[in-house]
């Protein structure tokens, strides 16, 4: 009996010396894969939905779901089997896994419905990179199971490798913009992630020989199970880990809306979001989580007054804002989670809850919240919900804190319903009070930062309050589509009615005279379209050259460039957004396309597909594409200037506008004009303008052309110049765009 137990010794304690060092890296390489491949294959995805941020919340509510699956599967097999034949079915999966790579979009996935486009993606994530990522996902919690049953002296609490395993998520999503995404193309990014899935099984196979030796069997088989997990402790888990999985979509949405739908947007709210888990999950949190609690309200406070407002000067502090208080209720709610967490044998039933929890808090706010609301009242309401999960609001019961709500509850019902019934004169300027009044609510909110009840009741007055209210503008018209947030507003003064599509004015009609009398007459262009501004001399130069016999106009908007259509001129439109073309076919509400062009074609779809399969020549092609401030990129690219030249007249025309707040474009689209063998003029409007007094905007527009001369004179006009690409820019392509570069080429010049 000795002998044996002599040989056993060895054995034990070789296992446990291993068992560390390799499941620290084994889980770290896993969740490398598991989140570099997110923004990677939502980036091939992007071009066939125009770019839109939506895509990726439906692809954060796609791969939470297949998160969740994977989660389901790891619970049954740490239940169900022993870890010997858990982990031989697990190596089957994988090799399973390994034969579908590299990953690419399934067959049949080309072209998007003109409805139901959020099925047809979830679909598209589906059958394409559905299966490898559950493989992928059920990793981590498998190999934590197998270590809380290893009989090691650290196995009390593998929670600790969740942290490890979220630190290597957190890597992977910032090393994808910064390092991956500038040095790799797609194809290449694809071959290095297959090339890694390969070593991860090679790992997970070295750590199921741990898992399954006679020592690690034997101290699994001894193990006492804990008392199971009560419904309503299940239903914390659930709900602290939905609150944080919805924002992270709401979010990402709200920030990356003005921006550009880009992985270096995507990455960093998501790798905030691990990064919680890292921060909690472990003996002594990075931040007590008392110190969470008594520090969120001053957080809160600030933002419960800006989500509403459309003045984004600030930008930069707007976003830093938003994304602060959002790692703050993080923090709060898996705190909260952990603190709530079950013993070492419950593990993956605790993973499972979580897992679904975040299921349901992506389907809310990247689902059912586009179809539910006509403004993005998800992420407020997110908010709200975090206050009230927390415990502190309901520490004297739910009688109490209803009594301690009330305040603001009232104080936010009476206010909806004045906003609702009074009809404010529009002539009363009371931009100023609104400013007071908002002030004075974050100041009352700050007050009462330590009655966590009472200030959750203000934070619905304070919503209520900049939501409803917005002083100087009438909402005509609210819309909401898959593509964003559409408002149709009239000014104060009833002049001028207005499109903003998230906080970008996307065009302007005079409605008024300056004596209030509605203009029956054509309306006149605005914005970036007015006479004389760049678009419009890049119209006329077209015009005056070779003649307009087809005009193909990629971007709708309010319908401001069929004013520029001349008569015996057949303009066509191509629109992806349908509520934008409703918008703009209205004449209620906007009355270009009915006065200067009832009888245009347009076409509904992504502008680039379906200009691409369109069977016309046209002698001028305007880029004009916008999802609010931000340009997709897939419009922009080698590829998509080819199908413009093949959808081009031999002496035609093509202009792009390119204005932009956050990224410098003209020296890509010079790039590329480079690459196809164009030549390309810029004109950058630096003309004295005041939006608030006229509407016109100061526009920055490139014109290509294969010959010079089909520009007519338009290289000789004031303010244009030949341009030729940066030092160091290269043409964008559909299998590589580097946009961090273009954001600091605005920011810092070069």
């Amino acid at each position: 009996m000795a002998s044996i137990e002599d040989t056993r010794a060895p054995r034990a304690k070789s296992a446990f010396s291993a068992a560390v060092p390799l499941y620290t890296p084994t889980l770290f390489i896993s969740a490398l894969l598991l989140f570099s491949v997110q923004p990677m294959f939502t980036k091939m995805v992007l071009p066939r939905l125009g770019g839109s941020p939506a895509v990726w919340s439906v692809a954060m509510v796609a791969f939470q779901g297949f998160l969740f699956v994977g989660y389901i599967y790891a619970h049954l097999l740490a239940r169900l089997l022993a870890p010997a034949r858990a982990a031989l079915l697990h190596l089957a999966l994988l090799a399973l896994a390994a034969a579908m790579l590299p990953l690419g979009v399934a067959a049949g996935f080309d072209t998007p419905p003109s409805d139901g486009v959020t099925l047809w993606l979830v679909g598209l994530f589906t059958l394409s990179i559905g299966f490898p990522f559950i493989a992928l996902s059920a990793t981590a919690p498998l190999l934590q199971s197998w270590f809380a049953a290893s009989g090691h002296p650290q196995a009390g609490n593998p929670y600790v490798l969740y942290a490890a395993s979220n630190l290597g998520s957190f890597c992977a999503l910032l090393a994808y913009p910064f390092l991956i995404e500038p040095m790799l193309t797609l194809q290449g990014q694809s071959l290095a992630w297959s090339a890694g899935f390969s070593l991860l099984a090679l790992l997970v196979a070295m750590a199921a020989c741990i898992a399954t030796s006679r020592v690690i069997a034997q101290s699994a088989s001894i193990r006492v199970e804990s008392p199971a997990a009560g419904v309503m402790q299940r239903l914390a888990w659930m709900l602290l880990s939905a609150i944080p999985a919805g924002l992270v979509v709401a979010v990402t949405a709200y920030i990356t809306t003005d921006v550009a739908a880009a992985p270096f947007l995507w990455v960093f709210p998501l790798a905030l979001y691990l990064l919680t888990f890292v921060a909690v999950f472990r003996a002594r949190p990075w931040l007590p989580h008392d110190a969470v609690l008594r520090y969120l309200p001053y957080v809160i406070a600030p933002l419960a007054v800006s989500v509403f407002g459309r003045d984004k000067v600030f930008f930069l502090a707007t976003i830093a804002l938003n994304l602060v208080a959002f790692v703050m209720i993080a923090l709060a709610c898996h705190g909260e989670a952990y603190r709530r967490r079950p013993s070492a044998d419950r593990l993956t039933e605790f993973y499972l809850w979580t897992s679904f929890g975040g299921v349901l808090g992506g389907v809310f706010a990247g689902l059912l919240a586009p179809n539910l609301f006509n403004d993005i009242y998800e992420y407020p309401i997110l908010i709200l919900a975090a206050l009230l999960a927390l415990p502190a609001v309901w520490n004297g019961g739910v009688r109490h804190g209803l009594r301690e709500a009330a305040p603001g509850l009232i104080a936010a019902l009476s206010v909806a319903v004045v906003l609702s019934l009074v009809d404010i004169p529009r002539a009363l300027d009371l931009d100023l009070v609104r400013h007071v009044a908002v002030v004075g609510i974050a100041a009352l909110m700050l007050f009462l930062a330590r009655r966590p009840a009472r200030f959750a009741g203000f934070a619905v007055l304070a919503f209520t309050v900049t939501g409803l209210w917005q002083p100087g503008m009438t909402i005509v018209a609210k819309a909401r589509s898959f593509f964003g947030v559409h408002h149709v507003v009239e000014t104060s003064d009833g002049a001028y009615r207005l499109l903003f599509h998230g906080t970008t004015l996307h065009g302007a009609e005079r409605v008024r005279d300056v004596i209030g009398q509605p203009i029956g007459d054509r309306p006149e262009p605005l914005t970036y379209y007015y006479f004389g501004g760049p678009i419009s001399e890049a119209v006329q130069a077209a015009r005056s050259a070779n003649g307009l016999a087809r005009v193909a106009a990629v971007g709708l908007g309010t319908g401001s460039l069929a004013c520029h259509r001349r008569a015996g001129e057949d303009w066509q439109f191509f629109e992806i957004d349908p509520e934008v073309v409703r918008i703009a076919r209205d004449p209620r509400l906007f009355r270009f396309l009915s006065a200067c062009a009832p009888d245009a074609r347009i076409v509904l779809g992504d502008g680039r597909l379906t200009l691409a399969a369109s069977p016309d020549r046209y002698d001028l092609i305007v880029l004009d594409v916008f999802s609010s401030d931000a340009i997709p990129v897939h419009v922009l690219t080698r590829e998509a200037f080819a199908g413009y030249l093949a959808r081009l007249t031999p002496r035609g025309v093509i202009a792009v506008h390119v204005s932009n707040r956050h990224m410098e474009l003209a020296g890509i689209v010079a790039a590329v004009a480079q690459d196809s063998g164009l030549v390309a003029y810029v004109r950058r409007d630096d003309t004295i303008s005041d939006l608030a007094e006229d509407y016109r905007s100061n526009a920055e527009v490139v014109v290509l052309a294969r010959n010079v001369a089909d520009l007519g004179g338009l290289p000789s006009r004031k303010g244009w110049r030949a341009i030729e690409p940066p030092a160091g820019v290269t043409a964008w392509t559909d299998d590589y765009s580097d946009i961090l570069r273009a954001i600091l080429r605005r920011k810092f010049g070069g």
